[in-house]
Order: structure tokens, then C-alpha cells, then sequence
């Protein structure tokens, strides 16, 4: 029967709806190791540029280097894109309609890094990537990056600041997306992503941001492309974080550094108030001794089952981070990162090393962060903390004593804090826990980790509250990267992985 106008216009309409909201798989996985394993030297020298771009957030300069650089990568991605100015550094948003009537992923990016100590990396600059194989026993010889173009080993690693945390992961996604681009082919969903250039600092202003910005940033979930893999370096899916909370204390001794000879047996040097004042921070079983530091916290027999399937081993454990015991604050490492924790980030006094002089010195300072879980008020644990130096007998002070603060009070101290990221939870059972490890599966079969909480903090709270969206964090760098420290690295079979996950991710459609 001949077709009438009319009916062969609502048969097209028919058509592209469907095809709009009913996409299926259409990338098999022999497709997607193909492509990813053609385009990776591609990949690596790209992932390479954008390390050589220092990224501390503490200097508007670099933000803007940062920003500029992706909003180019999102632009030849034919997303549009617009910054999202707030009271301090920007935040990037990229958009990109594949589809008109399809569901949303938001994708959350950290661009920026720790700062860095340059004369502590095995390299000339931590902002001159290189890359490196492995030689004897934690050993690493650099080799050139042209040897990609006929050989690859997924031992090798590239060294540089960021190459992990988290420039790596933002290049496995922006990867896989020029990749289907080349290939004409559409991810499953309309994609937006949001470009956080202060993570490392605590990205202090994005709650607010995210608050002021709700229809703009508006999705069906988060996916998080930041931290690293669970030990055992299979590829990990992640459901929540720790929050982070920070402190400064400062112990005041003489008004300025005294001759250790004249004065000692005089002049009480502060280092030694001050390691007793830590010490009573922990008992001899590594659990914090602050009043109700883990009030709210239980684990029923179900979730610790859940939380000790991960293939784990305590011993193996130990033996890899060189300990002998570990704090009891969680029968297994995976239910101890249920739990907050007090930690001694940095502490000083006087000098060491070559620097070293016999001084009393005139001040302590320690730097300590909290990680928080969801049960945990980090106003509460911060006070607590305050009044338990209080309680040892110090005196707190704005700033620096006065004359009559000295001549009254033997103990005195500064104490100050502030609240990082919050943390969050997501249930395993969201639709954005069965796409992602749908997706995974037909890469990777039945090996994927995925974990209740990681010990670290991410800023994405603030998605969860305003938004209403559940959050999950793809995991894609080497556990052993060292990230924030010297000689961070990311190994290229993680990269590699990186690309193919995230490739499998965007052909996956999300389930209603």
C-alpha cells in the first residue's frame, strides 16, 4: 500500500526518536582494543602536552594555562563551552547534545596538582614528562617517547606531576571521545562535563558553584575521573569518599630560636610539649583517642561481607607498604576506610640536614587533616580536637603571643582549622553502578573491584545534595603511582585500560 505524505513524515519522526533514545551497543570489544590500541601513541604524546603545563592551583596563572588548554580539547570536540566564574578560580563547563531526547552523564574532571619539591624527583623538571621503563628492583631508566611508534609495553610509565592525579584519567575520556568522533560514531547519552581547577586545594568554592548553576549542570549522574585503582590493580569502580577537614597548630617557645648551650636546661624547648601532646592523639592500637571521634559508625555482618569479597591480603598488604603492624581501628583495610581518621600531614621545627644547628627552636607547627565519612560532623571532631589541647593545659591564642600571654601562661599555642570536600556514599544498585559495570564487563569480564568508600577526598557532595544524582568514581591509575609525592607516574597498561574503559562507558546505554 502506497504511503501517504503525511504517514511517511511521522514515520521519520518515528525513526529519529527511537534512534535518539534507543541506542544500543555499537562498539563490540575486539572494536574497542583495536581502536584504542591505534590511537594510543596518539594518546600518550597528547597526555604528554598537557603534563608539560604546570597546574598548582595556588597561581591564577596556571589555572588559566589549564583552562585555555581544555577548552581547545573541547572545542575540537565540538562541544560548546563556557566558563563558570565564581569568587576565586573558574571552573570549565564543556556540553555536547548527541541526542535529543537521551539521558545526561555529567563528568566531574580535576585538572589542577599538589604542588611539587623539584629537587626531589629523578627528572629535570616534574613539568618535563618522561618516560621510563623498569630496570632491577624498583629501578626506572629513561627511554624515548618515539620508541611508542613501534613498540608497546604497559610497564612502561610516564613521570611527571599530574600524569595520575588526575590529568591521566581527563585524557582517557577525552580520548575515547576524539576516538568515537573520528569514527562518526555517538556516545549513548548527551554528555556534560565539569573542569575543577582547585580539587587539591579543596575545591572551596564549588558547592556553591554547583548551588548557583543547578539547570546548567542538571543529569542523570556524576562520573568521577579521578583516583586510583584498588591494590590489586584491577579496574575499579568507586561509590563514595572521604571527607577532609584541616588543621594547623602552632606551639609557642621562646620569643626566638636559642643557643642550645646557653640555654639549654633553661629554656624548655616546645618539640617535646608537643610530642607528648600527639602522642595522647592515638593509643598503642592506632585508634584515635579523641571523645566520640567514630560515634555513628557500624558495620553489620552483611556490609562487612560485602566490604572483605575485595581480593585482598593482609599480608601481602603489609609487606608491600613495609609495615610490620597496622592501626586496629577496622579488622581488614577495607573496613578501617569506613571509619574517619587523624593524621600528622607535616610537621616542623628548627632545621635538619645540612641546615641542622644546635637551637632550641621557638616554635612547632603541625599540620594535620581529619578524613571524614558521612557519619562524621567535622565541626564536631575539629572542636573536640581544640578542646582535648585545652584540656593538656595550653592556652590558645590569635596569632602571635603577647608579652603578657608569655609572662602567664607556660603552654601556649594557635590552633585553626577548616572544612574540606564532604563525604558521600552511593548504593552499588544505582543505575550508574549496573551501566558501569555492565560497561566493564565486556571488557574485562568478572574482574572489577568495586568499592564501597576509597580513603581519599573528592569534592562531589555537593553534586548529591543539590542535584539529587547518584555519583560513581572510574578508577583507571596504577595503586603504586605515588601520587602527591615526588615521581608520581602512570603506567601505560592503566593508561591503556583507561581509554578502553572509558570507550565502553560512552557506548553503553543507561538503564532506566
Amino acid at each position: 500500500m502506497k504511503k501517504t505524505r503525511n504517514q511517511s513524515i511521522i514515520l521519520l519522526f518515528l525513526f529519529s526518536l527511537f534512534a535518539d533514545i534507543g541506542h544500543s551497543q555499537t562498539l563490540s570489544k575486539e572494536g574497542i582494543l583495536n581502536l584504542s590500541q591505534k590511537h594510543f601513541p596518539e594518546a600518550v604524546l597528547q597526555l604528554r602536552s598537557f603534563l608539560e603545563i604546570p597546574n598548582d592551583g595556588h597561581f591564577p596563572e596556571q589555572i588559566q594555562a589549564n583552562l585555555t588548554k581544555c577548552q581547545e580539547l573541547f572545542t575540537d570536540l565540538e562541544f560548546t563551552s563556557q566558563v563558570i566564574n565564581t569568587e576565586g578560580a573558574p571552573l570549565l563547563f564543556a556540553e555536547k547534545i548527541y541526542h535529543k531526547n537521551a539521558k545526561t552523564v555529567l563528568f566531574y574532571l580535576q585538572i589542577d596538582g599538589q604542588p611539587v619539591d623539584t629537587t626531589k624527583w629523578d627528572q629535570k623538571s616534574p613539568f618535563h614528562p618522561v618516560l621510563k621503563e623498569p630496570f632491577g628492583e624498583d629501578q626506572w631508566k629513561d627511554i624515548s617517547f618515539d620508541r611508542l611508534k613501534t613498540e608497546y609495553n604497559p610497564e612502561w610509565r610516564i613521570f611527571a606531576r599530574s600524569s595520575s592525579d588526575s590529568k591521566g584519567p581527563a585524557m582517557s575520556l577525552i580520548s575515547a571521545l576524539q576516538i568515537l568522533k573520528n569514527k562518526k560514531k555517538k556516545p549513548a547519552y548527551n554528555i556534560k562535563v565539569i573542569m575543577d581547577f582547585q580539587e587539591e586545594l579543596g575545591s572551596p568554592l564549588l558547592p556553591k558553584a554547583v548551588e548557583q548553576n543547578q539547570d546548567l549542570l542538571k543529569a542523570d549522574m556524576v562520573l568521577i575521573m579521578d583516583g586510583t585503582r584498588h591494590l590489586s590493580n584491577l579496574p575499579t569502580l568507586t561509590y563514595g569518599a572521604r571527607g577532609i577537614a584541616t588543621a594547623t597548630l602552632k606551639v609557642f617557645g621562646p620569643k626566638v630560636a636559642l643557643h642550645s648551650g646557653q640555654y639549654g636546661n633553661f629554656a624548655p624547648n616546645p618539640v617535646f610539649n608537643t610530642a607528648r601532646l600527639l602522642g595522647k592523639l592515638k593509643d598503642e592500637n592506632g585508634r584515635v583517642t579523641l571523645p566520640r571521634f567514630y560515634d555513628g559508625i557500624s558495620l553489620s555482618e552483611a556490609e562487612k561481607k560485602i566490604l572483605n569479597s575485595l581480593p585482598e591480603n593482609l599480608d601481602s598488604i603489609k609487606r608491600e607498604l613495609g609495615i610490620a603492624a597496622y592501626d586496629n581501628v577496622g579488622a581488614t583495610y577495607q573496613e578501617a576506610l569506613q571509619y574517619p581518621s587523624l593524621n600528622i600531614r607535616g610537621l616542623e621545627a628548627a632545621y635538619v640536614g645540612q641546615e641542622v644547628r644546635t637551637i632550641i627552636p621557638n616554635e612547632v607547627i603541625v599540620e594535620i587533616d581529619m578524613r571524614l565519612v558521612p557519619e562524621s560532623d567535622g565541626d564536631k571532631l575539629m572542636n573536640s580536637l581544640r578542646q582535648f589541647i585545652i584540656d593538656e593545659g595550653y592556652h590558645l591564642v590569635d596569632g602571635i603571643p603577647s608579652e603578657e600571654e608569655r609572662s602567664k601562661h607556660s603552654k601556649l599555642a594557635s590552633f585553626t582549622y577548616k572544612l574540606g570536600s564532604k563525604a558521600f556514599r552511593t548504593d552499588f544498585d544505582t543505575n550508574a553502578g549496573q551501566m558501569l559495570n555492565k560497561a566493564l564487563n565486556r571488557i574485562f569480564g568478572e574482574e572489577i573491584v568495586n568499592m564501597r568508600t576509597t580513603g581519599g577526598s573528592q569534592p562531589i557532595g555537593a553534586f548529591i545534595e543539590t542535584l539529587g544524582i547518584p555519583a560513581v568514581s572510574i578508577r583507571i591509575p596504577n595503586p603504586d603511582n605515588n601520587i602527591h609525592g615526588p615521581n608520581e607516574n602512570l603506567r601505560l597498561g592503566n593508561y591503556m585500560e583507561g581509554i578502553q574503559s572509558c570507550l565502553a562507558i560512552l557506548d553503553e546505554p543507561i538503564p532506566n
